[in-house]
């Protein structure tokens, strides 16, 4: 299904319906370079970074960034695979930082070029494969809106076999991987499955669901939608996703977030470096910029997120800290899953479902 992306500059704003389309807009920049870069070309999720810093680092280098926001891994992987495509910074999950890596997409980072990666654990660093900064990190779960929904859900199930109450006020997610993590893990199964068997049974779930489902588009983006997003009562997302719902519907403490007891995807995004980027040596500049300490816990504190970095974590304050919803109990991390690379087999078979699964809403 297309997604909604939009571009921002110090002139304004505007949107874009489609992968390809966020594609044309990032490779028709001039790519200028370094002896004269006014520009860097950040391409991440919508409202994920602090602004301020943004704006501090313009003031202290002048040199702007301009945000390309994508509302799901498959658009944001289609984007990195377009070889002119002008994107000098990403924000992507730790499997795409691995994988793009690998690719020579993305650009390998060390303490050399990144200093800032000195105050994250390996533990954590590791995990972008040596092609990114660890950025925030989370879990998958359930929002829901608590003036609709009362009693709030604890498993899967509240989700993938709601009640009638739940008809067309349910907002799902196309990604090809995410969009998996609750039938998946409802019937016990890895958030990594390839086998068809798994998936054919996962599939069926998502199919029994479907007319509960209002969209497939990410709730951040569906909620914003006059025409939908007063409709939406309970959606698929990710820890921190309720901040920036209740910010976009102007209302604190209406959406809330709860991981259902089955377990869930636990995630991490990273920070990285196209090598493709004319403005390398700016880029690498940036990303050590936002991963340090100081901007680390200005982006945590901002958008109410987990840091990965020791250095900025002794930084939050320990109402943050101790706060579940931010930092998930030991035993709900116990039970969660990373991501993994998945066959491609596998991704084309989720997006068969996927393109299935829209056809019926479409339909519908």
């Amino acid at each position: 299904m297309p997604s909604i992306l939009t571009a921002r500059n110090g002139n304004g704003a505007f949107g874009m319906r489609g992968a390809f389309l966020a594609a044309v807009s990032l490779a028709a920049l001039p790519a200028e370079g370094p002896a004269h870069a006014a520009t860097l070309n950040l391409l991440i999720w919508e409202a994920y970074i602090d602004e301020q810093i943004l704006a501090d680092w313009t003031a202290e280098t002048g040199i702007k960034v301009r945000q390309t926001f994508y509302d799901s891994g498959d658009v944001r992987d289609e984007i990195l695979a377009d070889p002119n495509s002008n994107v000098d910074v990403v924000v992507t999950n730790e499997n795409g930082a691995r994988l793009y890596g690998k690719r020579g997409v993305i650009a390998a980072l060390d303490q050399n070029n990144v200093p800032s990666l000195k105050d994250y654990a390996k533990s954590w660093a590791s995990r972008c494969g040596g092609y990114g900064v660890p950025y925030l990190w989370g879990t998958m779960g359930i929002l829901y809106r608590s003036d609709k929904i009362t009693t709030p859900p604890t498993s899967w199930a509240d989700m993938m076999k709601p009640a009638e109450s739940l008809r067309g006020h349910i907002a799902m997610y196309d990604d090809h991987a995410e969009a998996f993590v609750a039938p998946l893990v409802l019937l016990g199964k890895s958030v990594n499955a390839n086998d068809n068997e798994t998936l054919k049974a996962a599939y069926e779930l998502m199919k029994a669901q479907a007319p509960y489902v209002l969209t497939y588009d990410y709730v951040v983006t569906s909620v914003q939608n006059p025409d939908k997003g007063p409709d939406i009562h309970m959606a698929l997302g990710y820890s921190g996703d309720q901040y920036t719902l209740n910010d976009k519907v102007a209302s604190p403490g209406l959406w809330r977030y709860v991981v259902p007891k089955e377990g869930t995807l636990s995630w991490l995004d990273c920070i990285s470096v196209s090598e493709r980027s004319h403005n390398k040596a700016l880029a690498l500049q940036l990303v050590d910029y936002i991963s340090n300490a100081e901007n680390g816990a200005r982006n945590a504190i901002k958008l109410n997120m987990p840091t990965a970095s020791s250095a900025a974590l002794a930084l939050l304050p320990e109402d943050m800290r101790s706060n579940p919803e931010i930092y998930a109990a030991p035993e709900i991390l116990a039970k969660s899953q990373f991501q993994e690379e998945l066959t491609v087999q596998s991704v084309q078979a989720r997006r068969r479902i996927i393109s299935s699964l829209a056809q019926i809403s479409d339909a519908r």
